[in-house]
């Protein structure tokens, strides 16, 4: 093993906030392997890019010969995270929570070692927790230090409402931190007063405080929000490769060098390299995109399948003509719609009749094929995408929930 001056610096590689290099030196210079935890909660069955920003910095504690703990928040997933959110989150059934946590489990060793990794789910000593343990675990913490947190300041100023329960997530998730025991927590810097609530509640029950090490959040498609499942802006590790390549092909020149630097292994210096060769037009910021679309296809599933799915996309997009960004329109699965009204859904056309007039007169292509039958009726099956093109301007996937 690495002295720990050593692995210190490869550790805070990256990092947004460290608290504290100090705590976290010491921990190491013990010469014992760490308790490393990362959790997640199972709000929908796939996980995304962005989580794997913190796995890769895990698997790098796990390399180190650290022991790391991948929790699965099948209890917390019933409060729901309030982080970064505008309104309290919907409730899922414990079915939904249970179908989702499934998946997890299996998705993570896309980036850990299964070996090396430890699962553990919180609602093991969550739901024992009786109606005393939670009224003691409430009075460890006020409102005052539950309004130090940005989102609830916000809501609460603007007179959005708070649930009580949203105040309870902040402390059953430091409350999984006593009870593994971990020294180190990683999260995103969303998660910054969660993680740090787990080193106060920590200190409280008499145990040394864990150190907190956030990483950069992800931006997803939209380039706006973090990448996230609630707002589907997101690029699943279990899409196919052809879904992965293109969504990666959507992604903004601009945000495109994000990518680069949290999901690729490039150097600094590299990476301003690259920049520097698209501005200077030695490289073309396309070619540019296709090569990290590539390696995220390669990471996930592999190198021929990378090949595939860079000569799909450009058999469909480069050959016929069609742009490189084109909209996605998520459906709900049902038996059949007519394709008029998915046309009037979709926002191509503001009325039944100018569908019909669009599809009668041959702007509407189905995979480039060409369709004039205006009372045509389209298969909603869970799973299926397909290619619509109406008139000259509008390019949309169609994807069916």
């Amino acid at each position: 093993m690495i002295s720990a001056e050593e692995q210190l610096e490869l550790l805070q590689f990256g990092c947004v906030d460290l608290i504290t290099k100090s705590d976290l030196l010491k921990k190491l210079k013990k010469g014992k392997p760490l308790n490393i935890k990362f959790g997640a909660d199972p709000t929908r069955p796939d996980l995304h890019l962005g989580h794997t920003v913190v796995l890769n910095k895990m698997r790098t504690f796990q390399e180190l010969g650290h022991h790391v703990q991948f929790l699965i928040g099948d209890f917390t997933a019933r409060i729901g995270d309030p982080s970064g959110r505008n309104a309290t989150r919907p409730l899922l059934t414990e079915e939904e929570i249970k179908e989702n946590a499934k998946t997890y489990a299996k998705q993570i060793f896309k980036i850990l070692d299964p070996e090396k990794t430890e699962i553990v789910y919180n609602s093991k000593w969550l739901l024992s927790f009786t109606s005393a343990d939670f009224i003691a675990l409430a009075s460890r913490y006020t409102v005052a230090q539950m309004l130090e947190r940005e989102d609830f300041t916000k809501r609460y100023k603007s007179g959005t409402p708070i649930a009580i329960h949203e105040f309870l997530y902040p402390l059953t998730q430091g409350y999984d931190s006593v009870a593994l025991k971990s020294d180190v927590e990683l999260g995103g810097t969303d998660q910054l007063f969660n993680l740090l609530v787990g080193r106060d509640l920590q200190s409280q029950y008499g145990q040394e405080p864990q150190v907190v090490l956030t990483m950069p959040l992800l931006e997803g498609l939209d380039g706006v929000h973090k990448m996230s499942k609630s707002m589907d802006n997101y690029i699943s590790v279990v899409d196919t490769p052809k879904d992965m390549f293109g969504k990666t092909m959507r992604v903004s020149d601009e945000l495109m060098y994000r990518f680069y630097q949290l999901l690729t292994d490039i150097k600094p210096q590299d990476l301003s390299q690259l920049k520097s060769d698209v501005e200077s037009g030695k490289k073309h910021p396309r070619d540019v995109k296709v090569n990290l679309a590539k390696f995220i296809v390669q990471r996930f599933h592999s190198q021929s399948a990378a090949q595939a799915a860079e000569e799909e996309f450009n058999r469909i997009f480069a050959q016929k003509g069609l742009p490189d960004e084109v909209t996605e329109l998520s459906m709900d699965s049902e038996l059949q719609m007519g394709l008029v009204n998915l046309l009037v859904k979709a926002q191509v056309c503001a009325s039944n009749s100018e569908a019909s007039r669009l599809i009668e007169g041959g702007g509407v292509q189905i995979d480039g094929q060409k369709v004039q039958d205006k009372k045509l009726k389209i298969d909603l099956v869970s799973g299926n995408s397909f290619l619509l093109k109406a008139g000259k301007k509008h390019y949309l996937r169609v994807k069916v929930k």
